[in-house]
């Protein structure tokens, strides 16, 4: 069954989480596949997607990589998959349900319907919408965002949101080889290029609840990455121009 739209999740060690969130994302109206990139979790993930691929052979599809190389080398390598295989909108969503998949046609609607070439599913556009994250994540992230509005000028509210939808277009435009950072940098690097090229960004509102099943993938160097890229990325800007 063809479909103008893909879910790209990634995946390391995500055996209690994969099957409900595949379940779910293909259970709706609108036709959504999704490209599930394991980096090699060794909790048997991809095995699982396996399994799901023979009752889902159309829908779902999975692109294994030989180890853990970060976030955004993952999205990077789902990306040229997604673009190589003409879908039009692409989506980032984690696997853990921290991203509520019935927004997904909220954020297809924001390109698909009202022209956006990318759209963000914010947790800071109405307020702080999180549930279930100690307050100091929640300040690190909120605050987090202030300080790449500030830096970059880039008018987003949730710069490191990871639930987005970007248009083929959009993703065309930029050198997704030239795409620098792994962690959530990334996150911060991918809407800032896409920004810098005078293309259209729209947030939609979600509410973010922490995953209940599963590990975090945060830690201190992901964090310090995003500190310092930000600056690299809004001086690199300069010199291009």
């Amino acid at each position: 069954m063809k479909a103008d739209s893909i879910v790209i999740i990634p995946t390391y060690n995500e055996k209690e989480n994969i099957e409900k969130i595949i379940r779910k994302v293909l259970s709706y109206e609108k036709v959504f596949h999704i490209l599930v990139v394991d980096d090699n979790s060794p909790d048997g993930t991809a095995n699982i997607v396996k399994d799901l691929q023979n009752e889902f052979p159309e829908k779902l599809h999975l692109l294994k990589r030989p180890g853990k190389q970060g976030l955004g080398v993952a999205y990077i390598a789902g990306f040229n998959w997604c673009l190589e295989h003409n879908y039009e909108y692409i989506f980032e969503m984690d696997a853990d349900f921290s991203h509520n998949p019935d927004d997904l046609i909220h954020l297809y609607n924001a390109c698909a319907k009202d022209g956006a070439d990318a759209s963000v599913g914010s947790r800071y556009i109405t307020g702080v919408n999180v549930v279930n994250w100690p307050m100091k994540r929640v300040l690190l992230s909120y605050f987090a965002s202030m300080y790449v509005r500030f830096i970059t000028r880039m008018p987003l509210r949730d710069s490191t949101a990871g639930f987005v939808c970007y248009t083929a277009r959009a993703l065309q435009a930029l050198d997704l080889n030239k795409i620098k950072f792994k962690g959530y940098a990334f996150q911060i690097e991918m809407k800032f290029k896409i920004w810098d090229k005078g293309l259209t960004i729209t947030e939609v509102p979600i509410i973010f609840t922490d995953r209940k099943e599963g590990s975090s993938k945060m830690n201190g160097g992901i964090i310090k990455e995003a500190v310092f890229g930000v600056i690299s990325l809004k001086i690199g800007s300069w010199f291009k121009k």
